[in-house]
């Protein structure tokens, strides 16, 4: 008899064929399996679900032979850790195989505000090109200073993409680094004062809640842009917002947002700013790749193991 899993949310088919050949899948975003989903409760042992999602301590309360919490992603703001650990649930994630493609995204948002791409972009499809209009010159990121605020593997591969286009690399780690050669500062606000390129990849937690916050967009000045690629709660959205519109900072390229997808409206017309929904690792590569490390985790569960990437 196949082991019950709870499905949070859709995954690559294919990866959602190998979870349905090898277990019985409660799908929990099919509103037909609401039934069929409570009756299994008391027998559902792995939870599959995204980072942006998570489970919810009611839902882990209401499942009592729960023993793994599979993330397909590297976020966990959305699990409460130590109550997972304190009904010894694992929590895994899939670190490593997104690494890439996320910190590519932080550069392509880079690029975007700094070559003013998808203003280019609007100029050409209305014929303001056609028509002779004008348009304003861009900026080189060659000979700027990227300041990376959370300097694991994210930030690391990110930092290295921004020495390729001959940038300085500084950085903010909330514990110490070794192995680097590039730049350390003492706070976030060092950090913004030492960037032109200010790129968030710390992790979410209460203890970033809010990390750049007005001092440090103040700090990043008028000619500073801001590019997130964590999780939209370690920005202050009110001095985000309010700091564009004014003037304190240049621009932002932002894949991640306070509540998204249902984000403030103030962003859909909010000026020198490259927008993207949440896309940091939705390549076909990197998608198969995370669902190959949640089956790899869901396996060594059922055969009695730890989770190679349990994180609690």
């Amino acid at each position: 008899m196949k082991p019950d899993i709870l499905l949070v949310e859709p995954m690559m088919p294919l990866i959602e064929a190998k979870l349905d050949d090898a277990y019985s899948v409660h799908r929990l975003y099919d509103p037909a399996q609401k039934q069929t989903i409570e009756a299994a409760s008391g027998s559902i042992r792995a939870v599959v679900t995204g980072g942006g999602t998570g489970l919810a301590n009611d839902r882990i309360e209401n499942l009592p032979a729960l023993g793994v919490i599979s993330i397909n992603g590297v976020g966990t703001d959305k699990v409460d850790l130590p109550f997972a650990r304190s009904r010894n649930v694992h929590v895994t994630t899939t670190p490593g195989v997104l690494t890439d493609d996320v910190a590519d995204i932080g550069i392509a948002l880079m690029l975007g505000v700094l070559r003013r791409i998808t203003e280019g972009d609007r100029m050409v499809r209305s014929g303001g090109w056609e028509k002779g209009e004008g348009f304003p010159l861009a900026t080189s990121p060659k000979g700027k200073r990227l300041g990376i605020l959370g300097l694991g593997q994210i930030g690391r591969a990110l930092a290295r993409r921004g020495e390729a286009f001959g940038m300085s690399v500084h950085y903010y780690n909330r514990s110490p680094v070794t192995g680097v050669n590039w730049t350390a500062c003492a706070t976030p606000l060092d950090l913004a004062r030492d960037s032109d390129v200010l790129a968030v990849c710390i992790a979410a937690s209460n203890a970033t809640r809010n990390i750049v916050d007005q001092p440090v967009l103040d700090a990043l000045g008028k000619s500073g842009i801001l590019i997130n690629v964590a999780r939209g709660t370690v920005v202050d959205e009110d001095a985000l917002i309010g700091s564009i519109n004014a003037g304190v900072i240049a621009g932002a390229g932002l894949d991640v947002f306070v509540g998204e997808p249902r984000i403030r409206p103030e962003f859909a017309t909010l000026p020198n700013t490259v927008l993207m929904p949440h896309q940091g690792s939705a390549t076909v590569e990197t998608r198969l790749a995370m669902g190959d490390l949640v089956l790899t985790n869901l396996a060594a569960y059922f055969a009695g193991e730890k989770p190679p990437t349990t994180v609690n």
